[in-house]
């Protein structure tokens, strides 16, 4: 297991995103499953951001830990802000064109269709938000 903890700024999405791909390039991860990962980190990273700490900054923890047997990997969003969880909100409706659908909750409902399980939770005044990536 590797972490980082980076306050949550969008200049840091890059230096998160490096990180992990360092990460997922030890594995061998192929380039569709790292791009997969690459947006969810710009999402989730992205929504702490703008509404864990907004206006004010904090930190960040991402996890990566490796599990062999399936070969997958585990990314932990972890944050001290406003309790927030992206998965309590109802998936935009796709059929619908984009005048007709409600504004936000695509870039979520992307994440949970690109990632192999995905979970949130608060605890002990943290947002706790895992995405799993079979290789």
């Amino acid at each position: 297991m590797k972490e980082l903890t980076i306050n949550a700024t969008l200049e840091n999405i890059q230096t998160v995103t490096d990180f992990v791909d360092g990460q997922l390039e030890e594995l061998g991860c192929s380039m569709k499953a790292q791009m997969q990962i690459d947006i969810a980190i710009d999402e989730l990273f992205g929504n702490i951001v703008h509404y864990a700490y907004n206006p004010e900054v904090g930190p960040v923890t991402v996890r990566v830990e490796v599990t062999e047997d399936p070969l997958a990997v585990s990314i932990t969003f972890i944050d001290n802000g406003v309790p927030y969880d992206p998965l309590a909100k109802t998936d935009p409706d796709v059929t619908l064109s984009a005048e007709e659908r409600e504004i936000g909750g695509l870039g979520i409902f992307m994440v949970k269709k690109s990632m192999d399980e995905i979970s949130y939770e608060y605890r002990s005044g943290q947002n706790i938000l895992t995405i799993k990536k079979n290789m």
